[in-house]
Parts: C-alpha cells; sequence; structure tokens
C-alpha cells in the first residue's frame, strides 16, 4: 500500500494528495438549487466530510461505498470541524495496487494474543457444561470470525478485531465483579460475556466497509446468538435446563432495556453485572474514540456526538486518547 499521512494528522491548510475509502456517497441539493455531492472520505485514522461541487456525476454514478478513491484536494474548516476541499477526485484502478482492507481499522493489540487470552479464559471454567458448550460455539473457523470482526458499525470498537477486545474487556470486569461478589455465578457469568455477542459476527460486513447484512437487519445479533446457543445446547445430552435459561436470559437482556433492542430487560443479579458490563465496555472506548477523531480545531470539546447526545471534554491533564485510541481498558 502507497506510504501516506494519516488524516488524523493533518491541520488545517494542508495538502490532501491521498487515497481513502468512500463511507459514505449522497447526492445533495443546496437550498439556492445547484447539486453536489457530499462524501464521507477516511482511512484507519479518521473520517472527513467532503464536498465535490462541479464534475461529480461520473464519481456519483460508479464509486459505491466501500470504493478507494485518489483524491487531491486541501484541509479547509467549516464550522470549527475539518473537512476536505475537493480539486479533483477519481476512482482507483487495479493499477493503483490499493484495497479497502487497508483503509479498515484495525485493534491496537495483537490479534493472537487476544485469542491466545480467550481460548485461556475457556480454560478456566468449572462448569463441564458451560465449558463444552462454548468449546463448540467457538470450533470450526468460528473463533476465527469472532476474533476478526467489529464489535460495531461505527460506535464502539469499531474496527478489526474489536469483537473480541471488546469480549474480553467484558470478562475482566465480570470477573472483577465476582470478586466483590462472590455469590454470583461466575461460569454463567463469564459464559455469558463470551457468548452475548456472538451474533455480530453474522449481523455485520467488513470486507470493503462496516455495515450491518441482511440478516444483521432483520433478525438481529441478539436474537441470532440466542438460536445459535439453544442449537449447539442440543448437542450436549442432559443440559441442565434451568442453566439454559438463565443462560440464554444473559444474552437476550445484556443490553438492559427494551428500548436498546433488548426482548427481556435484566432480571437476575448475573444479567445486570453482564449489561453494565457491557455498557462500561462500550462507552468509555466510544467516547475516548470521538476524543481522539471529533475534537473541534482549537479546542478542548469535541462537535455534538448524536450517540452520546453531548459534546464531549477533553482535559488538558488527560494522557492524549489519539496515542492508543484503540488500547483494551485493561491493558
Amino acid at each position: 500500500m502507497l506510504k501516506q499521512s494519516e488524516l488524523k494528522e493533518l491541520k488545517k491548510g494542508d495538502k490532501v494528495e491521498h487515497y481513502l475509502l468512500t463511507r459514505r456517497s449522497e447526492l445533495r441539493t443546496t437550498r439556492s438549487g445547484s447539486d453536489y455531492l457530499s462524501l464521507e472520505l477516511g482511512d484507519k485514522s479518521t473520517s472527513l466530510n467532503a464536498n465535490v461541487w462541479e464534475k461529480f456525476e461520473e464519481i456519483a454514478n460508479t464509486t459505491n461505498i466501500g470504493d478507494v478513491v485518489r483524491v487531491n484536494g486541501l484541509i479547509e474548516e467549516f464550522q470549527g470541524t475539518l473537512q476536505i476541499k475537493v480539486l479533483s477526485i477519481k476512482k482507483t484502478t487495479p493499477a493503483d495496487n490499493v484495497s479497502p482492507s487497508d483503509f479498515l481499522p484495525k485493534s491496537s493489540r495483537d490479534p493472537n494474543e487476544m485469542v491466545s487470552e480467550f481460548e485461556a479464559r475457556i480454560e478456566k471454567l468449572n462448569n463441564v457444561n458451560l465449558k463444552d458448550l462454548v468449546k463448540k460455539i467457538f470450533a470450526g473457523g468460528r473463533l476465527t470470525k469472532f476474533s476478526t470482526a467489529p464489535a460495531g458499525k461505527s460506535w464502539h470498537h469499531a474496527y478489526i478485531h474489536g469483537l473480541i477486545e471488546h469480549t474480553l474487556e467484558i470478562i475482566k470486569i465480570c470477573d472483577l465483579v465476582c470478586d466483590f461478589h462472590p455469590e454470583l455465578n461466575r461460569d454463567l457469568l463469564i459464559c455469558g460475556a463470551m457468548l452475548h455477542d456472538i451474533g455480530k459476527i453474522n449481523e455485520l460486513s467488513y470486507d470493503s466497509s462496516f455495515d450491518y447484512t441482511d440478516e444483521g437487519k432483520l433478525v438481529g445479533h441478539i436474537v441470532m446468538a440466542a438460536t445459535l446457543v439453544k442449537e449447539e445446547m442440543k448437542n450436549i445430552p442432559d443440559f441442565p435446563q434451568e442453566l439454559e435459561i438463565n443462560l440464554i436470559h444473559l444474552i437476550l437482556s445484556h443490553q438492559g432495556k427494551l428500548e436498546h433492542a433488548s426482548p427481556v430487560v435484566p432480571k437476575t443479579a448475573e444479567a445486570i453485572a453482564l449489561y453494565q458490563a457491557d455498557e462500561l465496555s462500550a462507552k468509555v472506548n466510544a467516547y475516548k474514540n470521538a476524543l481522539a477523531s471529533e475534537l473541534k480545531s482549537d479546542s478542548n470539546w469535541t462537535k455534538f456526538i448524536s450517540l452520546a447526545q453531548t459534546d464531549l471534554y477533553k482535559s488538558n491533564n488527560s494522557p492524549d486518547p489519539g496515542e492508543k485510541i484503540n488500547k483494551s481498558l485493561f491493558d
């Protein structure tokens, strides 16, 4: 891949001579009736808005989300936010020798290290039925998909290897909670942490961009995970019914609220622990990545983050989140 500076390193007035991934492409019309092409272009480090005002018809008709384009332009500022002023833009060809996967963000944690950590935690399960279940579910190449997939499209752990990183964070939080509250069923809770997002391996596509599959949109990862787990339970003779019900409840309730797409709300101590651990991992990751990528120019504040329903503040006393924006909470 061509060596080029990261978008997040560019400042107002800098030249853009980059290959970039198309993450959004929309034809729009101004209030005065002028048409233009509105794009979101990015690399591994961040994305910026870009508007094309002239001769954009060809690129609009031939370029899809997930395509790589060659951009020449300048970094400019609009309402405190950096964007790209496009001077020329062209869709790449095989001769450019670039791939969409080159531009997808990746976890800064070593994926092989995370897989080893995950497998070691499976071995620590004491409940024979749960250990057998987890091993069956992650056999046959499923662990490879699980360790590659992002955990989300854009909000938290939205990068390659993000799903296993997110899951390991939750496992560690749940282990700590069980140290404080030994009456919790540790094996049940940890197994719920391992399996709660397993449906995301089929909910999300991530070959050239992060998006939802048809199955992901129509069914959703919670139902997909519960269905998968119940099917695998059938392959374990005499799997205890109460254990089955409690584990399925952890999966179905892990997003905490009906309005957050959980079919049921948490109704056991283990379920509320899993929900809060999931929230902690997701929110901290999302907020620190927003602080790294969405700060306004010459300001300690981000733009308004719609999913957070607020703007965010970066303290001058805090470490720079841009240095290690994908590191695990526990590294």
